[in-house]
């Protein structure tokens, strides 16, 4: 009777010529076979299927990624051979210097493109975020974001509902209406941009609005509305000579007031 030999997960072509066959006598003699060493450098050979013995290597390609470990052809994305070859292999591969992100940490969802020895040209970064300076940095927003405006990252204004315009941050003092005019007018909210004083329907628009307003100046760093009767504020509505409209924050009332006496302002943003 005749045996097949099979040897799992190697390759005839590194074994001996008394192997190269494929029906061969079941010789049970490991060196006979041509396993003749006890053992390879770092375990890279083939070891006798039914005995102890192991064959390193005869050829000079066999040698290179046997007996010396050059196995490796570095031809991945950023990779090249380190050293010196053997048969046109190398024994470890280096990758070109611009791999140098890890892509983890805060901020980072993973790298971008391919990866050279783990690590990545650039990087993908997380929502609010972004690739700037060679790391993922917090996103400066700068301009109109819903119902927030931002200067170079800060709330300077916000609205909601139905208002078409951005209302500012914070009070300015109690004063009379021609400071009140000038003042909204040179306020700035960001760089050129300059703030005005609301009209009437401008004001009550911030009234109807006023919980919500009141709520996102808060959650930003804002000062709210005060829930409180005489809280009037200077439009730029005039009811006669030398009168302007105010109007309540904490009722809505709208009435007409001499534009020598002291009410509340806050300015406005218009455009953008």
């Amino acid at each position: 009777m005749k045996i097949k030999l099979l040897l799992l997960g190697t390759s005839l072509s590194f074994l001996p010529q008394t192997l190269n066959a494929q029906c061969v006598s079941p010789i049970q003699d490991c060196y006979a076979l041509g396993y003749t060493q006890t053992s390879c450098p770092n375990g890279k050979g083939v070891k006798c299927p039914f005995g102890n013995g192991w064959y390193c290597g005869g050829t000079a390609a066999q040698d290179c990624i046997i007996k010396l470990g050059y196995d490796k052809d570095c031809t991945g994305a950023g990779e090249s051979g380190s050293g010196q070859t053997c048969n046109g292999k190398y024994q470890s591969c280096t990758c070109d210097s611009s791999y140098q992100y890890t892509c983890s940490g805060t901020g980072y969802s993973g790298g971008s493109g391919t990866a050279c020895g783990g690590k990545y040209t650039s990087c993908s970064c997380a929502s609010g975020y972004e690739w700037k300076n060679g790391s993922c940095q917090k996103q400066v927003l700068n301009g109109a974001q819903g119902e927030l405006y931002y200067c170079n990252g800060t709330v300077v204004g916000v609205k909601a509902g139905d208002m078409n315009f951005y209302v500012a941050m914070n009070d300015l003092r109690k004063m009379n209406w021609t400071n009140a005019y000038n003042q909204c007018s040179s306020y700035v909210f960001c760089g050129s941009l300059k703030g005005t004083l609301p009209d009437r329907d401008q004001l009550l628009s911030i009234y109807n609005n006023k919980s919500q307003v009141n709520t996102l100046l808060s959650a930003n760093g804002g000062t709210q509305f005060t829930n409180s009767t005489n809280n009037c504020y200077w439009s730029s509505h005039p009811s006669g000579s030398n009168y302007y409209y105010t109007v309540d924050i904490y009722n809505g009332y709208v009435e007409s007031h001499k534009t020598e006496l002291n009410y509340y302002v806050r300015p406005i943003l218009t455009s953008w």
